[in-house]
């Protein structure tokens, strides 16, 4: 990303504080931590077995279910234009592809997001963002390019102990632009507003997010190599839900303690 494209990417991003309305609870005190734009975005999920993601998740959390299943999710997206509160993005550091495998859950009322891995392809972020927000970043040999129409993402884990980590594919938008309707399956899975983490200390952490209210599209996603899901989750054998996004500004508050938890 140039220079004034990373400049404009950072003023939409704040400029997405004018926008709550969809929001199921006010913006957090106090100012925000990191801003991103997140860039041709594939969601794709999957039902899975409350019980295999129970043990992978804190205790006291609840881990969330719609119509009786829980839910993997697979992120792959490129990161733009990150940044600190008060930086401009860094050129040749702020832009990377990513991948991260997510699940729902809620505490205190407040639905949220626990992920289980986030592959970077940047050395840069993975440190930093491990101190800032005590979750499972990993550093990964990684690319996300437009091919024709379709967007093509290959990613192995750098570093891995037991069994490769690698995920392949390629995704394209199909269909209208549409934002997910409360109470259905794609506002379940795409609009929330925290994630949660435990810090060194075992305690558990709460951080806000915020962003306009995602602008979906049904996605056509075409699977390769998938060895991103954690052991003991069994993915089904029919195909996932697939969404795209073009374009999203996102803001992170910082990890806060969960009182009790």
């Amino acid at each position: 990303m140039n220079p004034l494209a990373s400049l404009s990417a950072s003023a939409r991003q704040a400029a997405g504080l004018a926008e709550t309305e969809h929001r199921p609870w006010p913006l957090p005190p106090g100012p925000w931590r990191v801003g991103m734009t997140l860039a041709d975005l594939l969601f794709v999920h999957w039902r899975v077995k409350t019980e295999e993601l129970r043990r992978l998740v804190r205790p006291k959390l609840e881990v969330d279910t719609f119509d009786g299943s829980a839910w993997l999710g697979l992120l792959a997206f490129r990161v733009d234009a990150l940044r600190l509160r008060g930086t401009l993005p860094l050129p040749g550091l702020s832009s990377f592809p990513e991948a991260n495998v997510r699940t729902y859950v809620t505490a205190g009322g407040m639905p949220g997001i626990w992920f289980l891995s986030l592959d970077v392809g940047s050395r840069f972020a993975v440190e930093p963002a491990r101190r800032l927000y005590h979750l499972p970043y990993f550093h990964a040999r990684m690319s996300l390019q437009p091919r024709g129409d379709w967007i093509e993402v290959e990613s192995v884990r750098a570093a891995t102990a037991d069994r490769p980590v690698v995920f392949s594919g390629r995704y394209r938008p199909r269909g209208p632009v549409f934002a997910a309707a409360p109470g259905s399956l794609e506002h379940f899975l795409a609009e929330r507003y925290c994630l949660y983490a435990v810090d060194g200390r075992g305690r558990l952490g709460r951080a806000e997010i915020h962003h306009a209210a995602w602008p979906l599209q049904r996605a056509e996603v075409e699977l390769g190599l998938n060895a991103m899901a954690p052991e003991g989750v069994r993915l089904p054998d029919e195909p996932p839900l697939a969404h795209f996004v073009a374009e999203r500004g996102v803001l992170i508050w910082p990890l806060r303690r969960v009182e009790g938890l």
